[in-house]
């Protein structure tokens, strides 16, 4: 049951509206994302980002909440989001990492790789 491909999803939605909404609640304190924080700066995604996509072996696609499969919507009805999920190739999903692991990356993308290479290994 390896892991084929993993999902990262904010806790945002995608959109001109979404992420103007986003931004303007993270400015004022009233929203959040951990995995936004690791992705992104304030400006831009981060090149260090992309770079550890290069690396990973297998493809992560990083979406927002409003932009996911009828499968995955299922599955994080059961999860706090942002959330990153591991797709196996025998079908099932799972947990790869829970917004607790992303809050402790503290926006690092170092300590993401790192988080998500101890989870595929205990996967």
């Amino acid at each position: 049951m390896a892991i084929i491909r993993y999902t990262g999803i904010y806790n945002a939605d995608g959109g001109v509206w979404g992420e103007t909404r986003y931004v303007i609640g993270h400015m004022l304190g009233t929203a959040a994302c951990s995995l936004c924080d690791i992705t992104h700066s304030p400006i831009r995604r981060k090149p260090e980002w992309d770079a550890m996509v290069r690396r990973l072996g297998v493809p992560l696609e990083v979406r927002h909440r409003n932009e996911i499969t009828e499968a995955e919507t299922a599955f994080v009805a059961t999860v706090e989001l942002p959330v990153v999920l591991a797709h196996h190739d025998d079908g099932r999903i799972s947990t790869a990492l829970r917004n607790h692991e992303l809050e402790a990356a503290s926006g690092s993308v170092s300590a993401f790789e790192s988080a998500l290479t101890r989870s595929a290994v205990l996967a």
